[in-house]
């Protein structure tokens, strides 16, 4: 199912508008394709290793590093990309963004120097140490009455395994570092993005082993919330200098990656109208003093109905093609926001459309309601994309993104072969 657009692309160059990324997976791509679709604009991407996701594009400039480059090396890349702009005449002050944790906290932790050549919609450092934290980000949302699942805290900052209190929160239970920025300086054996505890066993492994790899951060036990993938729920949203939220849309997902260093990341989701939970994630945005981009992970509890936000991401998250591609272009509020000076109305996607980085027969074998897989079917024959998948690309990147797909086959058969009842 080819991606037809409603609306060619891409538009002339502005020469007004200039981007760099840090990073180099899909959403940075997506975040070029967005930029590329609006105004343009040839992004430069900056980093550590040029990968399949923006090899051999016609829509980036990359200047790659080495694996073993420092985060030192990436911030002085940067500078020195800035440089290199701000001296060409007529040159344009760019946008800089990037989509990992670790990566966005990199950029606050030196905002100062970097504010001296982009422009940088990043939270308050307060705000960022806040709302990263997943033990906070449930207090905040607490405070406002957003529903979030029962939460429990262990804390390693003292390098000693902390001691494990008496539960309630049943058995499974959801283990997630409090910090996804703290948990990348670690590794250790079976090393998950989230883990199943099945009982305390398992709970008292864990912490021996995060103890041992040197984990100095905070660990979040959650409540297993029942359902599978299809019960999770994407919203992303861009909060403007003046507290406005210019973006807002959401999507509700139908398959996650299950690879263990992926594992949660919506492989597939249609758009749609989520009017509570938006009404929800503005509220949590203005009580926090949020500003930039933001993600919000939320699954809907089959035992009452209720939205339960599990988090939210400071950056706009991996699958943010899905809401360029449903209308509501995401480059569209950073621009008026930080280049134009301007603050527009509201922008929310238009079109229901299915974003899937997976071929349609392995993605139907994980929808297991007939209904939905049905209605899914009807918006997938309507419209569907693929981040990666732009018609402006040449003949190695088709390659690549049927290799992608094929690849995401394999990976599904080996870490998820069947659809289980709660997503794990």
């Amino acid at each position: 199912m080819p991606d037809t657009p409603p609306h060619p692309y891409p538009a002339a160059p502005d020469p007004e508008v200039d981007l760099v990324l840090l990073g180099g997976d899909i959403g940075i791509y997506a975040l070029a394709r967005a930029f590329h679709e609006k105004y343009g604009t040839i992004s430069t991407v900056v980093t550590r290793h040029v990968a399949g996701p923006v090899a051999d594009s016609s829509i980036l400039r990359t200047v790659e590093l080495s694996m073993s480059a420092s985060e030192e090396d990436m911030v002085q890349a940067l500078l020195q990309v800035g440089r290199d702009k701000a001296a060409r005449p007529g040159g344009t002050r760019p946008i800089l963004l990037a989509n990992a944790d670790f990566l966005v906290a990199l950029l606050a932790s030196r905002r100062e120097e970097l504010a001296a050549f982009y422009h940088l919609p990043l939270l308050d450092d307060d705000v960022l140490e806040a709302v990263a934290d997943k033990a906070t980000f449930s207090r905040l949302c607490a405070e406002i009455d957003v529903p979030t699942p029962r939460t429990e805290v262990l804390d390693f900052s003292a390098g000693t395994a902390p001691a494990i209190p008496e539960l309630d929160l049943g058995w499974p239970l959801v283990a997630k570092a409090s910090r996804s920025s703290a948990y990348n300086a670690v590794s250790f054996p079976g090393k998950r993005k989230v883990f199943e505890i099945e009982d305390r066993r398992q709970l008292t492994d864990l912490v021996a082993r995060l103890t041992e790899a040197g984990y100095r951060d905070r660990f979040v036990l959650q409540e297993m919330i029942p359902g599978d993938d299809t019960a999770m729920l994407s919203v992303t949203a861009y909060v403007d200098t003046r507290g406005t939220v210019t973006l807002l849309g959401g999507a509700q997902v139908l398959l996650e990656e299950h690879t263990p260093g992926a594992l949660g990341n919506p492989a597939a989701m249609f758009t749609t109208d989520l009017p509570e939970v938006f009404e929800q994630s503005v509220r949590f945005l203005e009580h926090s003093g949020y500003r930039g981009y933001a993600n919000f992970d939320v699954k809907i509890d089959p035992r009452d109905g209720v939205a339960k936000f599990f988090e939210v991401n400071p950056r706009i998250g991996r699958n943010n093609y899905y809401m360029t591609a449903a209308g509501a272009n995401v480059a569209e509020p950073v621009v008026a926001d930080l280049v134009e000076n301007r603050e527009p109305a509201r922008l929310v996607p238009r079109e229901e459309i299915l974003y899937s980085i997976v071929p349609w027969p392995l993605l139907r074998r994980y929808i297991v309601d007939p209904d939905l897989r049905a209605r899914v079917r009807e918006i997938g024959r309507r419209r569907t994309v693929h981040p990666l998948s732009y018609p402006v690309e040449g003949f190695r990147r088709r390659l690549y993104v049927r290799a992608a797909m094929a690849n995401q086959v394999k990976k599904f058969l080996q870490h998820y072969p069947r659809p289980s009842s709660d997503g794990f």
